[in-house]
């Protein structure tokens, strides 16, 4: 990767953000899994702070804690519902005030960060099951369906196939968009780009993705379609677009889901950025690259938004 000195200082920052992760996962560290999370939002909150232009609330959607982030220009009452990545175990919704706070200000949408429970302490398929209700719990407050866009990274990014298809199998409306940052889509990792981007990806690796499957899943199986949606059908979704890093481990899983959701006639946009690495979304702001995708996403999201018109 050719990144700026900037761009790398941060990334650096981010990889150290994360070291209290894999002692966790092995029962190693001396922290809580509660310390690590809080450590990892902080750090990361720190080295990649908010836009200006927008503010932050606390809420609940039926329970559900959930950061609120609200541009200072809302377009037409638009909500985007967005998932955060960690691997089900060691997200942070604080770590997200970066990312999420240019996705809401480009997008011009309030965005709605579901704070779920996460594994060990609440394996599969606890967290699916708070972001679900979270969704619910958005459309029954009022919130148009024609007016949500649902998003999400590394885990979330999978989760967001997951939960459109949750809805319509409850006979829920479905979001006018997804767009899939990422996707661990394939808790098996079976796909030859675990092997092929061994020490490529800066911040994820075949060895640290089992140890994360294996927390997470407890009893289930990797190829359950909530867990892994590249086992799913996925017939009837809302326009999907994925978007990956070539650099990533999870290449294969990303690749393998666009097929499937095409081969299940959902139109799906499939984004491989060269040299990317794992959601270089979280560099918004600071690197072109990642400026550049998030407009993707948000230009692919606001047609989806002019269609439900």
């Amino acid at each position: 990767m050719n990144l700026t000195p900037k761009a790398a200082a941060l990334l650096e920052r981010w990889v150290q953000a994360a070291s209290d992760i894999g002692p966790a996962l092995a029962g190693e560290g001396d922290l809580t899994w509660t310390e690590v999370r809080d450590s990892y939002g902080k750090q990361l909150a720190a080295a990649l702070p908010a836009p200006h232009g927008v503010s932050f609330e606390r809420v609940e959607l039926d329970g559900v804690p959930t950061m609120l982030v609200v541009p200072d220009e809302v377009t037409d009452d638009r909500a985007l519902f967005y998932i955060h990545g960690g691997g089900y175990v060691h997200g942070a919704v604080e770590a997200y005030v970066g990312l999420a706070g240019h996705y809401a200000k480009r997008l011009g949408a309030r965005a709605y960060v579901p704070d779920y429970r996460q594994a060990p302490e609440h394996p599969f398929p606890t967290p699916i099951d708070d972001v679900f209700t979270a969704y619910r719990a958005l459309l029954a407050a009022g919130t148009a369906p024609g007016k949500i866009a649902i998003s999400g990274d590394s885990a979330g990014g999978a989760m967001v196939i997951t939960i459109m298809r949750k809805a319509r199998d409850a006979g829920l409306p479905l979001p006018v968009a997804g767009v899939a940052i990422s996707p661990w889509a394939d808790l098996t990792h079976s796909g030859p780009s675990v092997r092929s981007r061994a020490g490529i990806d800066p911040l994820c690796t075949g060895e640290f993705l089992d140890d994360l499957a294996r927390a997470f899943l407890g009893d289930a199986l990797a190829t359950d379609p909530d867990a892994s949606p590249v086992f799913a059908e996925v017939r009837g979704l809302a326009p999907t677009l994925i978007q990956m890093g070539e650099n990533e481990v999870m290449l294969s899983g990303a690749i393998t889901l666009a097929g499937r959701l095409a081969e299940q006639r959902v139109r799906t946009t499939l984004e491989v950025w060269p040299r990317m690495f794992h959601v270089w979304h979280m560099l918004a702001g600071h690197m072109a690259e990642s400026d550049e995708a998030l407009d993707n996403a948000v230009s692919f999201i606001t047609r989806e938004y002019e269609r439900a018109r």
